[in-house]
């Protein structure tokens, strides 16, 4: 399967990459390849495969949740650049209203 440019001029302006022409025809080459083989795999006989949620049989292998020593607020905020107080200060990333 192949990629046109302009599908993959439509994924990377979704991604929000700023692709030149050059970059464009490299992408377009190179994401067409990976689909290509991906597509392979559509030609696996899959119908004796047990459907997996991972690949390794494995159980979970978290710690058990402790309460520890940790830092205080105010220790935390000692060598925060901005802060309130009680709260980091950060810029604003999805502006005023907060939709993006």
């Amino acid at each position: 399967m192949t990629l046109s440019r302009q599908e993959v001029a439509t994924v990377g302006k979704l991604a929000r990459l700023a692709l030149t022409e050059t970059e464009l025809d490299t992408m377009t080459r190179e994401l067409s390849n990976i689909v290509g083989f991906v597509s392979l795999l559509e030609e696996l006989d899959t119908t004796r495969v047990e459907p997996l949620a991972h690949p390794l049989d494995t159980q979970n292998v978290f710690r058990e949740d402790v309460v520890g020593a940790s830092l205080t607020t105010a220790e935390a905020l000692q060598s925060a650049p901005r802060h309130d107080g009680q709260h980091f200060l950060v810029p604003a990333v999805l502006g005023e209203s907060g939709a993006a």
